[in-house]
């Protein structure tokens, strides 16, 4: 990929996607494919006045290997040096980037129970640090090709061209071409739009129907807000959690969602790909799954902890959206779920509740924002979906018909 169109996608991600302070601290999490960019990034963010920057390397074969001969024990321990670097991160508040470029298939063969058991295991030593920074700093999510990321997406392409194919999707679905920061402050404002469109209905719930076989009802909470694209952390920084991004998102009310979701794409979990899978949910939570491929794996997710089985998202992107007019499967959630209205199963999101820095943490939970350990999204969208909004009052409104907006 030619290195000015590099440049570019590296300032939309220092700039529009994590707007850092001058003199902030900065932590990148990648992996080991795309080490130069990584660097061009890194020097951006100090051009851009970082004090500080640290990376985190990681490698999923890497990963592999620890789930598959490290003891359950060993797995599941939070050692000393980890606990002083989820300190670090709690009292520092460093921006927090993280470059995506996992192979969808890259812990194909792990038990997935062992995988589950140890991170459950873990999650209550790391769960006050995440607590403790959630919305009082900035984040995002972007991708690099890996290698092996690439052949999925691309497998009758060799490797050189199907990273450069990969690029190119990325850069598109990333509106990175051209003046990137100028295409996403428009982009910014038509997602504002909507999102305030949403919020003057105020809507009690929102029914889905496809012909796939979703029926589906989801109740909606009374102070909730629809969020979408630029956000403000506490200290009021704008900055795109997630480039790309499509969706107008909102968090649903916990123990109000009846029916049954079908998905519409793969997902990826935690390195296994589930395919062809439905979810029924009855009083909020998730009582049947069924998946053609990872079954085991569906079920482990969402019974990692009481939280995982209820939902934590509702998400709404137009069947046009320039992701899902690529026409490329890309097997990662980051763009998929921006090709597709999706559902999360697990934790939502505290900013989704009006004035929510008023509330203590007990007091969202009370309102029905649901607590876990995991947010997993899965797709949804198809090209005949409807949705209609109902109001307080039991009026329905039109939102989605043949799966793009009403309005």
């Amino acid at each position: 990929m030619e290195r000015d169109r590099l440049e570019t996608y590296a300032d939309l991600i220092v700039k529009n996607g994590l707007n850092l302070d001058k003199g902030q601290e900065l932590l990148v999490i990648a992996d080991l494919d795309q080490a130069d960019f990584v660097r061009m990034v890194v020097e951006k963010c100090y051009q851009a006045g970082a004090s500080r920057v640290v990376v985190e390397w990681h490698d999923m074969p890497m990963d592999r290997l620890h789930c598959i001969y490290q003891t359950p024990e060993t797995l599941s321990q939070v050692p000393a040096w980890e606990i002083a670097r989820w300190k670090w991160r709690a009292e520092r508040l460093p921006a927090l980037l993280w470059l995506d470029s996992d192979d969808p298939d890259g812990m194909a063969g792990v038990d997935p129970a062992k995988r589950a058991q140890a991170q459950a295991a873990r999650f209550p030593a790391i769960k006050p640090f995440r607590e403790a920074t959630e919305n009082r700093h900035q984040w995002c999510i972007a991708a690099v090709p890996g290698v092996k990321w690439a052949k999925k997406v691309f497998p009758d392409k060799s490797e050189p061209e199907a990273v450069e194919a990969l690029w190119e999707a990325i850069l598109t679905a990333a509106r990175a071409n051209g003046d990137a920061v100028a295409n996403w402050k428009e982009h910014n404002e038509t997602i504002h739009r909507r999102s305030a469109k949403l919020n003057e209905y105020n809507f009690a719930a929102l029914e889905y129907h496809s012909a796939n076989g979703t029926d589906f009802r989801v109740g909606l909470l009374e102070q909730g807000k629809f969020c979408g694209a630029a956000e403000k952390d506490l200290s009021g920084r704008i900055f795109n959690p997630n480039i790309p991004s499509e969706e107008v998102f909102t968090t649903p009310k916990k123990g109000e969602a009846e029916g049954l979701l079908v998905a519409t794409k793969p997902l990826s979990w935690q390195g296994v790909l589930i395919e062809d899978f439905s979810i029924r949910f009855e009083k909020g939570r998730a009582v049947e799954v069924h998946a053609r491929k990872g079954q085991a794996a569906l079920e482990k997710m969402i019974g990692m902890d009481e939280g995982a089985a209820y939902l934590g998202e509702c998400a709404l992107i137009g069947a046009d959206s320039p992701i899902n007019r690529m026409g490329v499967l890309f097997y990662c959630t980051l763009f998929d779920e921006n090709a597709s209205c999706h559902m999360a199963v697990g934790r939502g999101f505290n900013e989704c509740v009006r004035d929510y820095n008023k509330y203590s943490l007990e007091e969202l939970r009370e309102l029905g924002v649901n607590d876990s350990m995991i947010h997993v999204d899965f797709m949804i969208g198809s090209e005949d979906l409807s949705i209609d909004g109902i109001t307080r009052d039991g009026e329905k409104i039109p939102v989605f018909r043949n799966g793009n907006w009403c309005f």
